[in-house]
């Protein structure tokens, strides 16, 4: 029986049958937890914040590459692509 380093619930799975690598839920916290070795069976939690800063990095990129895209009047106003458009006609 083993057991998950966040919430010491049980975890029912066969030792023998577990590889490295492999990915086990917690059924009490419902933590990700990976298969770090197999004799005998080491759990490690996969860590959600890793994913959560990945995850922000990339909408701070994206609203980065949004705002390089828009393009300001004297005032500071945005711009709309129609206006934009009219203007060039001038």
């Amino acid at each position: 029986m083993l057991r998950c380093p966040e919430c010491s619930a049980e975890i029912d799975v066969d030792e023998d049958e577990v590889e490295e690598g492999e990915i086990l839920s917690c059924p009490e916290c419902e933590c990700e937890l990976e298969v770090s070795q197999t004799h005998p069976v080491a759990l490690n939690p996969i860590s959600d914040d890793i994913e959560e800063e990945e995850d922000e990095d990339e909408e701070e990129e994206e609203l980065e590459e949004d705002e390089e895209d828009d393009e300001f009047d004297e005032d500071g106003d945005l711009i709309d692509e129609d206006e934009e458009d009219d203007e060039d006609e001038e």
